[in-house]
């Protein structure tokens, strides 16, 4: 798998120099952030690229004290299923 790292207002996943996949969030307030944006390369779907990305905006809430509103239609659908999420879903 590539190399996921946090480019301005997200995160990327690079593999051989190429974005393979993105999520952005926008901030709302100080103490909220807008998941806006998942996207996956349609030849790196079923690899979980959205699902790990979800994870990392997840985990960047979680040590700035953030919030976050999964307005995304993707990152929505996996807060509903992870529980472990619920703690900072600002609904």
């Amino acid at each position: 798998m590539g190399e996921t790292v946090k480019e301005g207002n997200g995160f990327i996943t690079w593999e051989d120099g190429v974005a393979v996949a993105e999520i952005t969030f926008v901030t709302s307030g100080e103490d909220t952030l807008i998941i806006d944006h998942t996207f996956v390369l349609e030849a790196m779907r079923g690899r979980k690229l959205a699902e790990d990305l979800v994870q990392r905006v997840v985990e960047y809430a979680r040590e700035t004290n953030k919030k976050i509103v999964p307005a995304c239609s993707y990152a929505h659908a996996l807060f509903r299923r992870r529980k472990e999420y619920h703690d900072i879903w600002e609904r």
